[in-house]
């Protein structure tokens, strides 16, 4: 039985979001991005702050802090009524350190749009599986909206400005997500479905751990993922592991996002194409695919809203929004 979904409540103009080192720390160089963010952000009619741990030069280790300061700064952010959403700054390599420490009580309490994608899929995720809530598998803020966007045409950058001010201010179904070029089917067909993914690493990462999505909850899913670095046999690998562990018999549909910086699919006939990956893995599931989609490190990202109805339909190389992703102010 799929869960109830528990939908943020929409912002309205002049609402406050914040800007949050969720994960990785903020390197002085990247400072200039963070302020491009804010403009981005002050243009959609939001007031922006910026958490006290997004500092530039501020870390340990690979992270901007302890896992425990971290949780402590999100769960006040969860628990102020006057933050409606809260954007994180980058993603990197510690919410597993702190998924046992998040405060669900105020998630349920009062549930805000939560942004970013990477190791911030974990907070999706999670979050999803534990109180239902919708998290956006969106850009965050320095390598997107202060680093993508402004590299960005023009007018994909106004496209995204109402696309992104829509998704969290209207309580209406978005419907098609605008289409590029670069989509490609991969396998034809059609599904609809709740939309579950986040780069391909952390899926397999989550399902590891106590706070995993039951299987149950995959069954007409529409799987989403993305990924960067690394080999293009780890992608073999981790999309064994999901066939391992059923999910792709469950599913009624996958959308691929581009690939970035993954060795050996840059050497056409020395190895397999992200395309041949995927189909030598699904075998013989007749279920539609869309590859090569903006989503994930790439960048810049369409949103794509976990728990949210989508439908698919990959020959067409159309991608649909079915529901509203905030509910009412209330």
């Amino acid at each position: 039985m799929l869960p109830e979904l528990l939908r943020p409540r929409a912002l309205r103009p002049g609402d406050l979001v914040v800007i949050a080192a969720l994960s990785g720390p903020l390197p002085a160089a990247y400072e200039p991005n963070v302020e491009r963010a804010v403009a981005v952000l002050e243009r959609m009619g939001f007031r922006v702050r910026r958490a006290p741990l997004l500092e530039a030069g501020r870390h340990r280790w690979w992270s901007a802090a302890t896992p425990a300061e971290i949780a402590a700064e999100l769960n006040g952010l969860l628990r102020d009524p006057e933050v409606r959403a809260i954007i994180a700054n980058d993603g990197g390599q510690t919410v597993l350190g702190y998924l046992d420490l998040i405060d669900v009580e105020a998630v349920r309490a009062d549930p805000k749009p939560i942004l970013g994608y990477s190791d911030i899929s974990l907070l999706h995720l999670v979050l999803y599986a534990r109180t239902g809530l919708v998290g956006f598998h969106a850009d965050m803020a320095t390598p997107g909206f202060g680093g993508h966007w402004p590299a960005a045409p023009a007018s994909r950058q106004a496209e995204l400005e109402k696309l992104y001010s829509r998704l969290l201010t209207g309580t209406e179904a978005i419907g098609a997500l605008p289409s590029s070029p670069s989509w490609e089917c991969w396998r034809p067909g059609r599904a609809e479905g709740r939309l579950i993914g986040g780069v391909i690493n952390r899926i397999v990462l989550a399902q590891a751990t106590p706070y995993a999505l039951p299987l149950a909850w995959f069954d007409g899913a529409v799987l989403f993922w993305e990924e960067i670095g690394g080999l293009a046999s780890y992608v073999w690998s981790y999309l064994q592991v999901l066939r391992h562990a059923g999910i792709l018999d469950r599913i009624s549909g996958m959308v691929v996002g581009t690939p970035r910086d993954i060795a050996g699919l840059e050497a056409p006939g020395a190895s397999p194409t992200l395309a041949e990956i995927v189909l030598d893995v699904l075998g013989d599931r007749d279920i539609p695919v869309l590859g090569n989609v903006d989503i994930g490190h790439a960048g810049p990202n369409l949103p794509m809203p976990v728990g949210i109805r989508v439908a698919l339909d990959a020959r067409q190389r159309t991608l649909s929004l079915l529901e509203p992703a905030t509910g009412p102010v209330g």
